[in-house]
């Protein structure tokens, strides 16, 4: 049986080949097919607007969100091995996948500048420069760089959602600030800060906007991307240089309840919207993982079997792959009911954040420690188990 890294690793790559290899080839919008969501009642007129709708933005969403969970991955140089090869072969595939989506002149060229998606996708592209600014930033020919930042700053132009969207700008704007833009604007990251901690409402757990939502958006965008921006731009002012360490503290809740939430036989629940982006729901436990910020009373290893088995109870589902090997919409294999208007094959590759600590060496105790029974697992055969406490 595969080590748990190996299979990670497997998994991981098994995802992102069709999107990596065409868009080195420039043909991803000539082989990606566009899955678009099932509207129950939906006249063909109706069917045919929501696929021209979807399909004008589907190919950016594949493109940033694969690359935001597979950079950590794609930054962590190896020293030797057959494992550093390969990383090395798809760091190379990444920046070939950029400049593809960011050149103006190629058949892939990616829509950052009509309508409001843009904002979201340009963002979680943006987190993948964040997470990997050596591999997907500085190692960018300088061309390339320039049309990503030429492409990042076109979504200027139109005004976030009031919701977790506010932290798709303040992303794209501390990306700018680590590609070198000095025109980059801490006003949109200021706003999101300030904002959410407007809309904290206790025990390590935000608003989305205004209203809680019983969902996995705290993890799918909040917490991480809150994270993520303090850890690019923190240092710049006192303020938010002081935010950080409540910040840490209330993700490391969240993954703490994240991992009570997977049962014993990988299961975890479907509620709320965005089942389709999978196990993309446990991003916010991985990045804790990544970032040794994990609770006390999670150890790594729990995390790391918690996460082996809610990966391979939902992939080991025959369906969840195309014929191709694009991933098809669906939260345990092909279930087109599970997709929402604004879900389409693009929107599914947000499944790749869960691998975010493929970014740690194989020798970190995350990867290397025997392998321990996660929360549920003890809790529902008897053994004994810490409780459950609010964060106060």
């Amino acid at each position: 049986m595969l080590s748990d890294r190996k299979y990670w690793l497997e998994q991981m790559l098994a995802i992102s080949d069709p999107v990596l290899n065409a868009l080195s080839e420039r043909r991803l919008k000539e082989r990606m097919p566009i899955e678009c969501a099932e509207i129950p009642g939906a006249s063909a007129k109706e069917k045919e607007e929501l696929f021209a709708d979807r399909a004008t933005f589907t190919h950016l969403e594949a493109l940033g969100r694969l690359l935001s969970g597979m950079a950590p991955w794609l930054e962590n140089q190896l020293s030797t091995g057959a494992e550093e090869e390969t990383r090395s072969r798809y760091a190379e595939l990444a920046r070939a996948a950029i400049d593809a989506g960011t050149d103006p002149e190629s058949p892939d060229y990616m829509n950052f500048s009509e309508g409001l998606q843009p904002i979201v996708d340009a963002a979680f592209l943006a987190q993948a420069i964040l997470r990997a600014p050596v591999e997907l930033g500085q190692k960018l020919e300088p061309r390339v760089r320039a049309n990503v930042v030429a492409a990042l700053k076109q979504t200027r132009t139109r005004k976030p959602v009031f919701s977790n969207w506010l932290l798709f700008a303040a992303t794209t704007e501390s990306a700018l600030f680590k590609l070198g833009e000095s025109d980059w604007d801490s006003m949109r990251v200021d706003y999101a800060l300030k904002q959410h901690e407007q809309w904290y409402l206790g025990d390590g757990a935000y608003g989305d906007g205004p209203e809680f939502h019983w969902d996995y958006y705290n993890s799918f965008v909040i917490q991480p991307m809150l994270v993520d921006v303090l850890a690019a731009v923190g240092d710049h002012y006192a303020e938010w240089d002081a935010m950080r360490p409540t910040i840490v503290s209330r993700a490391q809740r969240y993954a703490e309840v994240l991992e009570r939430l997977i049962g014993p036989d990988g299961t975890y629940p479907p509620i709320g919207r965005s089942l389709a982006y999978r196990f993309g729901a446990f991003q916010s436990l991985a990045q804790s993982a990544l970032l040794d910020t994990l609770p006390k009373s999670v150890s790594g290893a729990q995390v790391r079997c918690a996460l082996t088995a809610a990966i391979r109870r939902t992939l080991e589902v025959p369906g969840n792959f195309t014929a191709e090997g694009w991933l098809s919409i669906g939260f345990c294999g092909h279930q087109p009911g599970v997709g929402e208007r604004y879900i389409s094959t693009g929107s599914l590759y947000l499944c790749s954040e869960v691998f975010l600590p493929l970014g740690l060496p194989d020798t970190h105790p995350f990867w290397s420690s025997a392998a321990e029974p996660w929360t549920s697992k003890k809790a529902w055969s008897g053994q004994a188990f810490g409780l459950d406490t609010a964060l106060k």
